[in-house]
């Protein structure tokens, strides 16, 4: 009795490795399952330590043979991998849609800028006028993208001439380039130098971009700073999706 209950408990494992799957992938693992369907890019299972578990998806191209349960064998052949690939695509070129599309943001630009006391009153010194801080701004802003990483990541160099204060009747130009970068999701931020009638500066700007039924909606902030006083702008512009 003793023999025959030590040969039954030696034959339980062996038992209850013919109850299962084994699947082999192509890196060598191996996993115990219960396959559920093949289809010809995907192997559904679930795992065998884990029946009421949830359902699993392997690429067929990752398994190299499976062993049934049955003790027959089937064999994927490398080959398939091509079916496979168009399923990956997607996920080397998951970047977000303004990555993809390689956006350019050059276009016209109107807005505003806030001119600081300081600025306000060497520009009536000097030029005997009266003038509102608040004057506003037309222009266009042009774009030189320089680099983009995988991550959608861009190097960006941009030139913007603007002319304010026409509201006033007052002829008010400015030059502004600026070497920025933009995230893959649109975000950007620039500084370089600037040029209007009070004198040289810096500029340091930051903005977005919203899209609409094909249409590209850009928002910058800036803010320069010099010596004659600070002044603080925000414009606005369009352009069609390219």
């Amino acid at each position: 009795m003793k023999k025959l209950l030590l040969l039954l408990a030696m034959l339980l494992p062996c038992l209850a490795s013919q109850a299962q799957d084994l699947l082999i992938k192509r890196n060598g693992d191996e996993i115990q399952v219960k396959v559920r369907e093949i289809s010809p890019d995907v192997i559904k299972y679930q795992r065998f330590d884990n029946l009421e578990g949830p359902m699993i998806s392997i690429a067929k191209a990752d398994v190299f043979m499976i062993k049934y349960e049955n003790g027959t064998k089937e064999v994927f052949n490398q080959t398939a991998r091509p079916t496979s690939q168009p399923a990956a695509q997607p996920m080397s070129t998951s970047q977000p849609s303004y990555y993809q599309e390689n956006l350019k943001l050059s276009g016209p630009r109107i807005g505003f800028t806030i001119l600081s006391q300081k600025y306000s009153d060497n520009i009536q010194e000097e030029f005997e006028t009266d003038i509102n801080p608040f004057i506003t701004q037309f222009g266009w802003q042009f774009e030189t993208r320089v680099f983009t990483l995988d991550n959608g990541v861009s190097g960006l160099f941009e030139f913007v001439p603007l002319v304010g204060g026409l509201e006033q009747g007052k002829f008010l130009p400015s030059l502004s380039a600026l070497i920025g970068i933009r995230g893959a999701k649109g975000f950007e931020f620039g500084v370089g130098p600037n040029v209007s009638l009070g004198g040289a500066g810096l500029v340091l700007a930051v903005g977005t971009n919203f899209q609409s039924q094909g249409i590209n909606f850009p928002v910058n902030l800036a803010l320069a700073p010099s010596k004659d006083g600070a002044r603080f702008s925000m414009l606005f512009g369009f352009n069609s999706r390219k």
